[in-house]
């Protein structure tokens, strides 16, 4: 199938699985997949590694301010995966702990830090091509996206699969603590003043009951829909 060199937004709240979905149709379809969430949790773990965030959570925000200019944050393509980066070190790993999950969301609720990362997602999807997730990409970074998705799916269902994510890379999660961290960063996110997450006027996909073969036949059927592509080509999910 011949997809257009368009930019598909895909927004909505923790852990209803947007870097899998992206992921997933990046691969399938050819596009460049870049993941806005890992930007933001590379600044926060720079933060912390640098004292910039106090143990109650402070953000020492002028201490930041005169950094993030000159902060090398970028992606990598690793053996088929794209990485985060910071400098010549590889943080991928280290930005999905729970430690940097619990300080991400008020860091990224800061004015000038979305906005070092709203360009920087900018620079890297010149040209097109380019699926993008995290909680403001059809709203604010790419508002002319030509393909939004915006992804819900049940608390308790999130919860679970942020626990199983975890504890297949070896942590020991308590599952009471990360139903009370998503349910922190869905407040946050949805009420910080600074590009809040809010649902854009386009697709909505429910996934609380969806395999990843049954989202990716939704996501072919609203591309197909939407510009008027009548094949159907064999999914390899």
């Amino acid at each position: 199938m011949n997809v257009p060199d368009i930019i598909i937004a895909v927004d909505g709240f923790s852990a209803t699985g947007k870097s899998t979905f992206a992921k997933m149709v990046a691969k399938e379809f050819g596009f460049l997949y870049l993941d806005s969430g890992a930007m933001y949790r590379g600044v926060t773990l720079f933060s912390m590694e640098n004292g910039m965030i106090a143990e109650d959570g402070t953000i020492d925000e002028t201490a930041l301010k005169t950094v993030i200019e000159d902060l090398d944050l970028h992606f990598r393509n690793d053996d088929g995966k794209t990485c985060l980066y910071l400098g010549e070190r590889c943080i991928e790993t280290e930005i999905r702990t729970l430690a940097v999950s619990s300080h991400v969301s008020p860091v990224s609720a800061v004015p000038f830090v979305r906005n070092y990362v709203d360009k920087r997602l900018r620079a890297f999807s010149e040209g097109g091509r380019v699926i993008m997730d995290g909680r403001d990409i059809g709203t604010t970074v790419f508002p002319n996206a030509e393909l939004k998705v915006f992804m819900v799916a049940d608390a308790e269902v999130r919860a679970q699969r942020r626990y199983d994510e975890m504890v297949e890379k070896g942590d020991t999660p308590v599952f009471e603590d990360i139903v009370k961290n998503l349910a922190e960063r869905d407040y946050i996110d949805s009420h910080r003043e600074t590009s809040p997450l809010r649902q854009p006027e386009d697709y909505v996909m429910d996934n609380t009951h969806m395999t990843l073969h049954e989202e990716l036949v939704w996501c072919l059927g609203v591309i197909q829909g939407k510009f008027g592509i009548l094949e159907a080509p064999a999914l390899s999910w």
